[in-house]
C-alpha cells in the first residue's frame, strides 16, 4: 500500500521539482519575442515618430499615457496583413504588445495589430443586434464565425460624416447595413475612454479583403524598394549569416543557392545607408516565420556587424 501510495505521488513531486522556465528579455540585435512576459494593451494611437521609431499611446481602459520604442523585428500588422509604422493613423485603435526594457518599463514594442487584423485572424464579426440610423450607432456582439465563441456584448459602434461603408468592394452607405448581418470595422478613438469610432465599415469578407490586397500590394513594393530588413548574426571570414524578420517572408521564400544579393547596414530607422556589401546565398531555411541565411561574401571584408539591422536585395 505504501509503494503504491508513492508511486501515486511520485508526479506530483517530480512537477514540483521542476524549475521553472527563466523569463526572456529583449537583447538588441536578437529576436525574441517574450510571450510568457508580456501586455497586449488595447490603446488610441497619440503620436509616432517615424525617425526614432517611438510613439505613445492612450491605454483605453484607464486614459494612461503609455511611450513605446518599436524594435526593429516587430510585427506591425496593418490592414489584415503587414504593413510599416506610417502605415498607421494617430487616433487608431490597435493593440499594442508591450514587454519590460532593462529599467522594468513596458516599453519595448513588438507588435501593433490592426483592429482589422485581429478579427480577420480570429474569424470574428461584429453581429449586428440593433441600429439607430438618427445617431449613427450600431449596437452588436463580438463572435466568431459560428458565434460558437462570444467575445464580448453590447459593443456600440460609433458613425460620423467621415465614415466609410463597403460592399462587395464598392463604396456603400448606412443604409445598407441590417439587423444580423456580420460587420468589421476600422476605428478610432475620442482622446478618452473606450470609443469605437468608425473609419471604415466593412459589410462583407471581399470589402476587407480587397483593402488586405492593396496593403499586401503596397508592402511587397517596399520590400523591393527599400530591401528585406533583418539582423547579422555572424560575420566570419568571407562569411556572414543574417536572420531575416518575418515581415520579410514572402523574400526569403524566393531566395535561391546562388543568387547573388547586395546588402546594406541601416540605423534605428531601418533606412540602408552606407556602403554595399555584395554576396551569394549559400542557403536559406525557415526556422518558423524566420528565414535564416548563410551568404559568401563577393570580397574579403564587410562593414556590416553582428547585432546590425540590414536590409537585403536580390540582384
Amino acid at each position: 500500500m505504501k509503494k503504491l501510495l508513492l508511486l501515486l505521488l511520485c508526479p506530483l513531486f517530480l512537477a514540483a521539482a521542476e524549475p521553472a522556465k527563466p523569463v526572456r528579455k529583449i537583447n538588441p540585435g536578437e529576436v525574441i519575442v517574450p510571450t510568457e512576459a508580456m501586455r497586449r494593451i488595447w490603446g488610441e494611437l497619440v503620436s509616432v515618430d517615424l525617425k526614432q521609431r517611438t510613439g505613445i499611446f492612450r491605454k483605453e481602459a484607464t486614459d494612461e499615457l503609455m511611450t513605446f520604442k518599436v524594435l526593429p523585428y516587430a510585427e506591425l500588422l496593418h490592414h489584415a496583413t503587414f504593413g510599416d509604422l506610417q502605415d498607421f493613423r494617430v487616433g487608431e485603435r490597435a493593440i499594442f504588445r508591450v514587454h519590460e526594457d532593462a529599467q522594468g518599463t513596458w516599453t519595448w514594442l513588438t507588435y501593433i495589430q490592426d483592429e482589422m487584423n485581429m478579427m480577420n485572424g480570429h474569424k470574428e464579426f461584429f453581429y449586428v443586434d440593433a441600429i439607430d440610423a438618427a445617431s449613427g450607432k450600431i449596437t452588436c456582439n463580438q463572435a466568431n464565425f459560428d458565434r460558437s465563441f462570444v467575445r464580448e456584448k453590447g459593443i456600440v459602434l460609433e458613425t460620423e460624416s467621415v465614415t466609410r461603408y463597403w460592399k462587395a468592394g464598392q463604396p456603400a452607405k448606412f443604409g445598407d447595413i441590417k439587423v444580423g448581418d456580420k460587420l468589421r470595422t476600422k476605428t478610432h478613438g475620442l482622446g478618452k475612454g473606450k470609443v469605437r469610432m468608425c473609419w471604415e465599415v466593412f459589410l462583407d469578407e471581399a470589402s476587407l479583403v480587397k483593402f488586405q490586397a492593396e496593403q499586401r500590394a503596397v508592402h511587397a513594393q517596399r520590400m523591393i524598394a527599400e530591401g528585406a530588413p533583418g539582423y547579422v548574426d555572424v560575420v566570419a571570414a568571407k562569411q556572414i549569416e543574417l536572420t531575416l524578420f518575418q515581415e520579410a517572408g514572402e523574400v526569403g521564400r524566393t531566395l535561391k543557392p546562388g543568387a547573388a544579393v547586395r546588402l546594406v547596414g541601416a540605423g534605428a530607422d531601418r533606412q540602408a545607408a552606407g556602403p554595399e556589401t555584395l554576396a551569394t546565398i549559400k542557403t536559406a531555411k525557415f526556422q518558423g516565420n524566420l528565414c535564416k541565411v548563410s551568404l559568401e561574401l563577393v570580397s574579403v571584408s564587410t562593414p556590416l556587424q553582428p547585432r546590425q539591422v540590414v536590409r537585403l536585395w536580390v540582384k
